[in-house]
């Protein structure tokens, strides 16, 4: 009787896990709900704004990364070479650029958590037109989300930078505003405009503090683009569903 049974056993036993099978790849193929879509978003959001974050966070996260690297406007180049050509002064001014992408890299730290109160806040048109969107869809929604509180949260780091004393008791900032007072003097003069000499307006702090958050949504950007494209980089298997399909 035993020996009858173990072989109706076993193909029960089969049948099942063969149906099983089936069930979850009927399952796998199902149309998204928009409780997947917006779950499956929202994890990519969390993962791709935590690593690129993480990544600029680090000591030399900034200052070694050739893509996000933070340097100086181009109407700054009278004040560097003048201060390069003092014992010592191209060390100067690389030290200037190493504390501003310091100064980025502490306030990359604090990035997380902005993004994941945007992510929170994440509606289902929003996560729709994020996953039909262009590739960097979702990088897109979270500037738009973030940016006024990024800025806010990087400006006074990038600006403490700008104020410490570099050569002569002079800060970085007060050496752009002399050079720039100097030259839109020159600039607004007569024979300024007859040159068609423009004067320079750029705010410091300003300029550098969008650089630094440039590099912030380059490196999302490049995240968002990893899963969008590369099935490893889908670590959940929510992933896997909602950009797989």
């Amino acid at each position: 009787m035993k020996r009858i049974l173990l072989p109706i056993f076993l193909v029960v036993f089969t049948g099942c896990a063969e149906l099983a099978q089936i069930a979850k790849e009927i399952d796998t193929n199902r149309p998204l709900t928009q409780t997947e879509v917006i779950s499956g978003l929202k994890q990519a959001l969390t993962i791709g704004a935590d690593s690129a974050a993480s990544e600029l966070s680090a000591t030399n996260g900034y200052y070694l990364d050739q893509l996000v690297k933070i340097t100086l406007p181009p109407e700054a180049s009278v004040v560097t070479e003048n201060i390069s050509k003092l014992p010592g002064g191209e060390k100067l001014v690389e030290d200037v650029i190493l504390r501003i992408n310091r100064s980025a890299e502490d306030a990359a730290k604090e990035a997380a958590p902005v993004f994941a109160r945007a992510v929170t806040g994440m509606t289902i048109q929003d996560g729709f037109n994020i996953l039909r969107g262009e590739k960097d869809a979702a990088t897109q929604y979270l500037k738009s989300q973030t940016y006024r509180e990024l800025y806010n949260l990087y400006q006074p780091k990038i600006k403490k930078s700008l104020d410490k004393e570099i050569v002569g008791n002079l800060s970085t900032n007060e050496s752009w505003d002399t050079l720039t007072g100097q030259w839109n003097r020159v600039a607004g003069s007569i024979v300024g405009k007859m040159a068609n000499l423009e004067t320079v307006d750029t705010d410091l702090d300003k300029y550098l503090t969008e650089k630094a958050l440039d590099g912030l949504f380059l490196k999302l950007a490049l995240e968002e683009e990893k899963i969008r494209e590369d099935p490893k980089a889908r670590v959940t298997a929510l992933l896997k569903r909602v950009f797989g399909q």
